[in-house]
């Protein structure tokens, strides 16, 4: 009798999820998610890993995917505890034959990864899925990530001429019942996270829930009920409100949703609705998604280094006074602040914010552009460890930009924001 464990990671979701599917051919499986405590604590930036926004969320995930194993006769075994200090431990107490998990290449992660494969017997074997990618890593035109093209449109040329992406993975069967393990593991609240209850800012462009159902919800309604997937190229640079972009990030990011879900169903729509510009946007975005992976893939631990992948010197800085105005909007530019208060706010920003605040941080202020990446990284509710910092050094000439742009946030605001509506929702916030 072969026993299995799913070590649940970034693939927080039971639609497909090739790790679940591979370990539902077991006898029996058991499942564990873990809230490390180092993703709660300060890093060496001065801000945490993890903040409010980001920690609710996760929580309101894992109790949905909780659930929705439990439906499928598979105890989800949570700690708030570090995984190579438990999972030793779960082997032996459940003679673990297979464990199952999305792997993870940047070091923290990795670190991680390597001590649990110290810890646990030779006879265990691990199995690591590719899980996260639109475009799997087997199949992409490269014959290795030293290969992965320095510009992203030569690298969606050739993966958009080449590369197939593979069928989704069904929801395994339910399980015998008696597969089901009695767990004593609590799920932590915010409290023991080390965070306060909170309400959702009223304003916020994503006032949505944490989960696998929600994720499908929030699909179903942008492509479905209101077919604003037909103009999403047209409308994804807007400011404010729940609909100008699919707000599907947070969910990917975590992996509620995977990429493939999401690309199978923009052909769908295609198919039954309509195919035009705004519904390949989409699919376009998620290549970026992707680039943004093969990118660290390619160049490991220099995505987190001050000179970036360019290895590229410039006068950085790192003023406490600066940072400051720059993270509670008390910049020189009501539009940089507008968007940083919907950030410190709300633990969400546009695409276009993202790009003004970052090019102003790093190209204006010329601040230590890391400092930006780690705030980022501490208060999105879609960080992403590759999006994140990759689009980090992209913005501030250290990435994956050929032109090395700037923006000129004066002239951003007039075309995206001429009647100053998401400025006026975001800086009178006493009318709330």
């Amino acid at each position: 009798m072969e026993t299995s464990l799913i070590w649940f990671g970034n693939n927080l979701r039971v639609h497909d999820n090739e790790a679940l599917h591979s370990a539902a051919k077991s006898d029996k499986i058991i499942a564990v998610y873990f809230f490390d405590p180092r993703h709660f604590q300060i890093n060496s930036f001065g801000f945490k890993k993890t903040e409010r926004f980001r920690g609710k969320f996760l929580l309101e995930t894992v109790h949905q995917l909780k659930k929705n194993l439990e439906q499928l006769n598979i105890t989800l075994l949570i700690y708030q505890d570090k995984p190579e200090d438990i999972i030793p431990e779960l082997v032996k107490q459940f003679n673990i034959d297979h464990i199952f998990l999305q792997n993870e290449w940047t070091s923290e992660e990795n670190h991680v990864i390597q001590e649990v494969q110290k810890r646990v017997s030779e006879t265990v074997a691990i199995h690591k899925t590719f899980d996260q990618f639109l475009f799997h890593p087997e199949d992409v035109p490269f014959d290795s990530y030293d290969q992965i093209p320095q510009v992203f449109t030569v690298f969606r040329k050739k993966c958009e001429k080449h590369t197939l992406v593979k069928p989704c993975f069904d929801v395994p069967p339910p399980q015998p019942p008696d597969n089901l393990v009695e767990s004593t593991t609590e799920m932590p609240t915010l409290g023991t996270l080390g965070f306060s209850q909170f309400e959702t800012d009223p304003r916020s462009a994503f006032p949505f829930g944490g989960g696998e159902n929600s994720a499908l919800q929030r699909l179903q309604h942008y492509f479905w009920d209101s077919k604003k997937l037909a103009y999403y190229k047209k409308t994804r640079n807007g400011l404010v409100g729940t609909d100008y972009s699919s707000k599907l990030s947070p969910w990917l990011a975590n992996g509620s949703i995977s990429a493939r879900t999401i690309y199978w169903e923009v052909k769908r729509f295609e198919k039954e609705i309509k195919k035009n510009q705004d519904t390949y946007w989409l699919v376009f975005e998620l290549i970026w998604r992707d680039y943004f992976k093969y990118v660290s893939l390619k160049h490991g631990n220099n995505i987190f280094k001050i000179d970036g992948i360019l290895e590229k010197e410039y006068d950085w800085h790192s003023r406490e006074t600066t940072k400051k105005d720059w993270i509670n909007g008390q910049t020189d530019d009501d539009f940089v602040n507008a968007n940083m208060i919907e950030l410190k706010q709300t633990g969400w920003m546009s695409n276009r914010g993202r790009q003004n605040v970052a090019s102003y941080w790093s190209k204006h202020l010329q601040q230590d552009w890391r400092i930006g990446a780690s705030y980022f990284e501490a208060m999105l509710l879609d960080y992403d460890v590759h999006s994140n910092w990759g689009n980090w050094m992209y913005n501030s000439g250290v990435g994956n930009d050929p032109r090395n742009r700037t923006f000129n946030t004066q002239r951003q605001a007039e075309r995206y924001d001429p009647n100053k509506n998401f400025q006026n929702l975001w800086l009178q916030p006493t009318l709330f």
